[in-house]
């Protein structure tokens, strides 16, 4: 059997593609602009690449993007005083600080403080306690990217078994939340999963997010299954830096449909980041949200 690919890529560019359309119509309708407040502390440069390619990113859609570089020994009190204004300003939208921040800051003070209805990435504890009680909430863009991609696949997720294999609260637990939300049977495993292998062989959507390189090979996958792979990793291989997933690709695409590393999942994270900052800005205004780009 030759695997379906699910091209995250093509799928990121039709999102950014709604989003850039949606907010045109909100300029010309309602003058309105969304913006996104992106907060970078340190020069870690995984980070300034990721920043950079948000900022283009937005722009590129028509929003008003706001770029935040600190230096890395700045203070919590500072930190929070920006995020304190960047709450208090109605041209910005949504507020994303770039994790990680050095270790002197506490991450979950500082993610705490943003305004919930601002929290484009979905990790304000409100927003954690929404999700989970299936209220409206602002959504992970992670897990919201793969959501997207499952319904567009499958149609409908009702009654499908669901394992979700990683148990992070930015990846594993509201991928979890979204799936029970499709009404699928839902299973979470983990390093202590006893017979992973077999739990796998269970699913008709395999979720795999636990930052080991290829850690599932392709006969834990069942035949037909869709396999979500959310790991990225670098590793070296014939002399050359290589990124792969958390799934051995080449087996498991033999097998079901799958999405490839790269580019699969992760263009998907920035173009749901847009959709998050649309979707803030039009409940700002009480607004009709964008069809298609929420949970």
């Amino acid at each position: 059997m030759t695997a379906k690919v699910i091209d995250g890529k093509a799928f990121a560019a039709g999102v950014r593609a709604q989003v850039a359309a949606h907010v045109a119509r909100l300029k010309e309708e309602q003058g309105l602009t969304p913006g996104l407040a992106v907060v970078l502390v340190g020069e870690d440069p995984a980070s300034q690449v990721y920043v950079r390619n948000k900022g283009t990113q937005t722009v590129e859609c028509g929003m008003n993007s706001y770029e935040h570089k600190l230096a890395a020994d700045t203070s919590e009190a500072e930190l929070l005083a920006l995020i304190a204004r960047l709450n208090a300003d109605p041209a910005v939208h949504g507020i994303l600080v770039q994790l990680p921040l050095p270790k002197h800051l506490d991450s979950d003070l500082v993610i705490n403080a943003i305004e919930p209805a601002k929290d484009v990435d979905g990790f304000h504890i409100s927003n954690v306690g929404l999700l989970g009680t299936g209220q409206k909430s602002m959504v992970p863009c992670t897990p919201l990217g793969c959501l997207m991609m499952l319904r567009d696949h499958h149609g409908s997720l009702a009654g499908l078994n669901a394992v979700v294999v990683g148990r992070s609260n930015i990846v594993g637990k509201p991928m979890a939340q979204l799936l029970l939300g499709d009404s699928c049977t839902v299973t979470i495993a983990h390093s202590r999963t006893k017979d992973l292998a077999a739990v796998c062989r269970g699913a008709d959507i395999l979720v795999a997010a636990v930052g080991r390189p290829e850690m599932i090979p392709g006969d834990w996958v069942k035949p037909g299954a869709t396999v979500i792979d959310v790991g990225i990793n670098r590793i070296e291989r014939d002399g050359k830096t290589r990124l792969v997933g958390d799934v051995h690709y080449a087996s498991a695409a033999e097998v079901g449909a799958i999405t490839p590393v790269p580019g699969g999942v992760g263009p998907m994270t920035i173009a749901c980041l847009l959709a998050n900052t649309l979707t803030a800005c039009c409940r700002a205004h009480g607004l009709p949200e964008p069809k298609g780009l929420t949970a």
